[in-house]
């Protein structure tokens, strides 16, 4: 059973009774689901999942006001709960519950993300928050959220400013030029075989970041990077293809050919999206075309690298 089913199923059998029986005067105060840190998160779970911060639990979401009035009884609450569930077995709990499941503060669930628990209200601010975790804020199920308070942020930052898609976009197009398509071959030629496949390495990374992009969604950190692109409806694919180049990083041959039919795919996604209608196949062009429409003037004449 994947790790979002058992919580909803954890939730429903004894979260929800124990809500109703002790917390009846409080129901429309308390959101509930599994947001956040940890493969079943992202429904990327498995049996090797198993072994590490994996439990049958769900998070508490409350604001700061029902934090004084009932958290810490909401917090031994569910402390109380059976540690075992449908043979898997709860891990060892702190007062609070486990470290990423039981009872927050929507403020505080918010903030180890944003830095202020809430949606940035600036482009600086956006473009300062690895897209790593914008994908656990944004992931996973909320079961219940009867004040809505956060699924409003949940919402905002589902909904990033498009000039920061575009400037990150931009960043991808860059690096994927100098590291893929220019330094790669060089230094193969070179017999830097290392640094040949280290470029390599970060040219798969920033064109799977920029199929996230162009797909308006979030990348996750390193280790779901390449398992969330089949989730992903344009250029999904990908995936099969990053693997063919990193199986043989020093085969000149094969991937040269791969690196440049990937760019080449994303070029003509881009085309699609109407970010760029030049004939180049090189990506550094590209990169300043898309800076290009990008609407704040401060952004849009930035360098196309960080």
């Amino acid at each position: 059973m994947k790790g979002l089913e058992l919580s909803k199923e954890y939730y429903l059998e004894y979260g929800k009774p124990m809500l109703e029986n002790e917390f009846s005067d409080y129901l429309d105060r308390i959101a509930v689901g599994l947001v956040g840190h940890g493969s079943e998160c992202f429904g990327f779970d498995d049996d090797i999942s198993l072994d590490h911060d994996f439990e049958p639990g769900f998070c508490l979401w409350i604001d700061d006001e029902a934090e004084k009035e009932f958290g810490f009884k909401l917090f031994r609450a569910y402390r109380r709960l059976p540690e075992e569930y449908k043979g898997v077995k709860m891990q060892k709990k702190s007062a609070l519950g486990s470290r990423f499941k039981g009872v927050h503060t929507i403020k505080e669930f918010y903030s180890f993300y944003t830095g202020t628990g809430d949606v940035p209200l600036t482009l600086d601010h956006w473009l300062s928050i690895p897209d790593f975790y914008l994908a656990e804020a944004t992931n996973g199920i909320v079961f219940a959220d009867p004040q809505g308070e956060f699924t409003r942020i949940r919402e905002g930052l589902m909904n990033r400013p498009e000039d920061i898609r575009l400037k990150k976009l931009a960043e991808c197009l860059f690096s994927m030029a100098q590291y893929g398509q220019y330094n790669y071959s060089r230094c193969l030629e070179h017999k830097e075989y290392t640094a040949a496949a280290t470029i390599l390495s970060d040219y798969v990374k920033y064109a799977a970041e920029a199929v996230y992009h162009l797909n308006k969604a979030y990348a996750p950190y390193y280790k779901w990077l390449f398992k969330g692109l089949e989730k992903l409806p344009i250029l999904g694919y990908t995936k099969d293809m990053f693997y063919e180049l990193m199986k043989e990083p020093y085969n000149k041959e094969k991937n040269i050919p791969l690196i440049e039919n990937i760019a080449k795919l994303i070029i003509e996604e881009i085309k699609n999206q109407g970010l760029s209608n030049r004939p180049d196949d090189y990506l550094e062009p590209f990169a300043y075309d898309v800076l290009a429409k990008i609407s704040d003037n401060e952004l849009r004449n930035s360098s196309p690298i960080r």
